[in-house]
């Protein structure tokens, strides 16, 4: 238990942040696993909404710009590795 009443605001402070840093985290994970299972034509339709949620994980501080920015790379060369695929 904290000893000081600053100490028991920063633990709730805390604590909140982490259920919000959580939510958004498991949005951007589920959307890119969303992204990854569905079919090639439906990729191009999901990229832009990823990216977005992508980004906006950035802007709160809940991602590193270098990991977003690998993780949006690595949907589009998917995205394209696909696209290049015969069909058959």
């Amino acid at each position: 238990m904290p000893q000081h009443k600053s100490a028991g605001k920063r633990m709730r402070t805390s604590a909140k942040q982490r259920e919000r840093n959580r939510a958004v985290r498991s949005h951007v994970r589920a959307a890119i696993r969303r992204y990854r299972e569905a079919a090639p034509a439906e990729k191009e339709a999901l990229l832009p909404e990823t990216t977005s949620l992508i980004d906006n994980a950035v802007r709160k501080g809940v991602l590193k710009e270098n990991t977003a920015n690998r993780t949006k790379s690595r949907l589009v060369k998917l995205l394209q590795r696909q696209q290049a695929a015969p069909q058959g």
